[in-house]
């Protein structure tokens, strides 16, 4: 009997390091997608281009993210999580290499092109791992802990980060990326077990893209897909991109000055699902969490940008600039109440027949990234246009029309 615990705690150890191990290639993911939050003006400068030009180029890297999410998804079914995991750790070392080496916008768009398919699967693959072998209850603790591990990248990715570029340059932080990929493709090859393919569809990576996409445009998800696309990149896009140009610009913050700020941000996003899934199973209202939540986040997105030089929030306050510590609050508050994304997951999966179930995750998912890819390009233009303030104002009109349209396809029939 006391056999038979010790084995099955051994391979609980065993699953909990596994995943560990997964989860820190999400980690790595959300590291090299925020690097440019904290380097975009000494990038630009290099490659001679305006920093709203190379700020569109770099959603080159959440496309080519979205376009391989469901290839990704076959290819761990047909060939199991751990020879995928190890292929993209390869694939993200070598990205990581590119973007360092880059030369000009042509040079660095490959790097970031290599970077979004390699990193693609970084959190499917422990999601995944975790779904086939833990029970659901377990499984959603899981999924929020592998969400928690992930967001650690973007918390490296703020003041230490912010150091590391003050004292060696931009590149740095693509060199230190490529090595913490070969740490974690060691700890994947040692820890992470092989398991046979489930062989589940053996349907072209194009049938399976066709019916998520018309699954997603379907009428009972159509609400979800919507706030889907503008959820995770109001929060990813002012993390990743605008909000240490915003602190430096606008607010005449220093790099590890604004590090700090988007590193508290960062918190709150660990944080934030964690929270936000303990108010959704007392609350039992799922919906009207949802629709609130992310409709208090477009009004703070709006205080933020009038808090500008010379705009409403400012002039109410008799002052020509509202000070970086409104900023402070605001980027915690933002972070806090956009994470109740994880819940739209959740709502897909009460919507649909459960044999659909997965492909409805992945609408949802694709969504998400796709939705950052668009916003991160459409942001671009904004700022080259009309400045920074209008970059969070046109975000913020964004979030609340995705609300507006989640609550009119989500109302009770």
């Amino acid at each position: 009997m006391g056999t038979t615990a010790d084995d099955a705690g051994e391979a609980t150890r065993a699953l909990i390091f596994a995943l560990v191990a997964l989860a820190c290639g999400h980690m790595l993911s959300t590291l090299l997608r925020t690097i440019p939050a904290v380097s975009l003006d000494l990038m630009a400068a290099d490659f001679h281009i305006e920093p709203q030009a190379l700020a569109s180029l770099t959603a080159v890297y959440h496309f080519a993210f979205a376009a391989a999410q469901i290839p990704v998804g076959a290819a761990m079914d047909r060939f199991g999580v751990r020879p995928v995991s190890l292929s993209l750790l390869a694939g993200t070392v070598l990205g990581a290499v590119a973007s360092g080496f880059a030369t000009g916008p042509q040079s660095f768009a490959v790097g970031q092109l290599m970077l979004g398919v390699a990193t693609s699967g970084m959190l499917m693959c422990p999601m995944t791992l975790a779904a086939k072998q833990l029970s659901a209850a377990r499984f959603g603790l899981w999924s929020g802990a592998i969400l928690s591990i992930g967001n650690i990248g973007m918390l490296l990715s703020s003041s230490p980060l912010a150091f590391v570029i003050d004292t060696y340059g931009w590149r740095a932080g693509f060199w230190i990326s490529a090595v913490g990929g070969i740490l974690v493709a060691l700890a994947v090859f040692v820890l992470v077990p092989s398991q046979p393919a489930d062989h589940k569809d053996d349907s072209s990576a194009l049938s399976q893209m066709i019916e998520v996409v018309r699954l997603g445009l379907s009428r009972p998800l159509r609400g979800l897909i919507a706030l889907a696309l503008v959820s995770l990149a109001s929060s990813l896009v002012l993390r990743g991109l605008w909000g240490g140009p915003w602190l430096m610009e606008i607010k005449g913050l220093t790099r590890i000055e604004a590090g700090n700020q988007l590193g508290a941000f960062t918190l709150a996003m660990i944080a934030g699902p964690l929270l936000v899934g303990m108010i959704d199973r007392r609350l039992g209202r799922r919906r009207a969490l949802v629709a609130g939540t992310h409709g208090f986040a477009a009004v703070l997105l709006a205080l933020m940008a009038l808090g500008a030089p010379h705009l409403a929030v400012a002039w109410l306050f008799g002052v020509t600039v509202m000070p970086p510590s409104y900023d402070l609050a605001l980027f915690v508050l933002i972070g806090l109440f956009t994470s109740a994304q994880p819940l739209l997951f959740g709502m897909s999966r009460q919507l649909v027949d459960a044999q659909v179930a997965g492909k409805a995750l992945a609408a949802v998912n694709l969504a998400f990234f796709l939705g950052t890819a668009l916003m991160q390009s459409v942001t671009g233009a904004v700022a080259a246009f009309a400045g920074l303030p209008a970059v969070l104002l046109f975000m913020a009109a964004a979030l609340a029309l995705g609300v507006v349209i989640f609550l009119i396809y989500t109302r009770p029939v």
